[in-house]
């Protein structure tokens, strides 16, 4: 049986580019508060722009993923992830697996934040979709739209080319580089670790100085081996 054919190198942006976009929406969200008294669509949106960039670049899920959550997704810092959006029809995630994933406590305050703060602003019964241009959140946001959004942040960020597949990239990248394949593998929801190497490992290098090192320190005259347990 033939292998599969290799894939080609994903590009990532850098995490000077995320950071930048990061700080940009929030710059977003505060001069729209202060300018419609924090209740307008203008200012509702720029706060689901905020969240949805901290939610991808902190859980590495696809757009369609992104795109399904609702409110109750949400447990403590956990995200449930369980299903996405296919040419906007609602399904299973990609894989047909349900992940668990742990944000960061500055996103999942976020999601709190923002959530309580657009229940507040109804009288109408409020949910169940996390992104919405409804106030109430009962009809969600189309996957194409939730794109637009994110594209108009990073093009008014000055970092047109990022977009939310970019930033999915940025994570996986980041952490096979650090030597983290099980984590990328489950954060990104590949079915096994060898889609994720066969993918991300042009990045692998990246930590091959430290296994460099070690078996020239090994081949040097007179240097005992390392004995288990006890790494030099």
């Amino acid at each position: 049986m033939a292998p599969p054919p290799p894939t080609g190198v994903r590009l990532h942006a850098s995490i000077d580019d995320v950071r930048a976009i990061l700080d940009h929406a929030q710059r977003q969200v505060d001069p729209a508060r202060r300018g419609d008294r924090g209740s307008s669509p203008q200012s509702h949106r720029a706060e689901q722009v905020l969240l949805l960039a901290r939610l991808a670049a902190d859980s590495g899920a696809r757009r369609g993923e992104l795109a399904a959550l609702q409110l109750g997704d949400l447990d403590g810092d956990v995200l449930t992830i369980s299903r996405g959006f296919s040419n906007e029809v609602l399904g299973p995630t990609k894989s047909r697996r349900i992940r668990r994933v742990t944000l960061g406590a500055t996103a999942a305050n976020l999601w709190r934040e923002s959530v309580e703060r657009w229940r507040s602003q109804t009288s109408t019964p409020f949910g169940p979709w996390l992104f919405s241009a409804a106030p109430d959140h009962s009809r969600r946001l189309t996957t194409s739209t939730l794109g637009h959004w994110f594209a108009a942040l990073t093009l008014d960020a000055g970092h047109p080319d990022v977009t939310l597949h970019r930033i999915r990239q940025t994570v996986a990248t980041t952490l096979v580089s650090r030597g983290h394949l099980l984590q990328a593998q489950y954060r990104l929801g590949h079915r096994d670790a060898s889609t994720t190497l066969r993918v991300y490992s042009h990045v692998l290098p990246l930590t091959d100085q430290d296994t460099a090192a070690t078996l020239d320190r090994l081949y040097r005259p007179n240097t005992p081996p390392d004995r288990p347990g006890h790494p030099r």
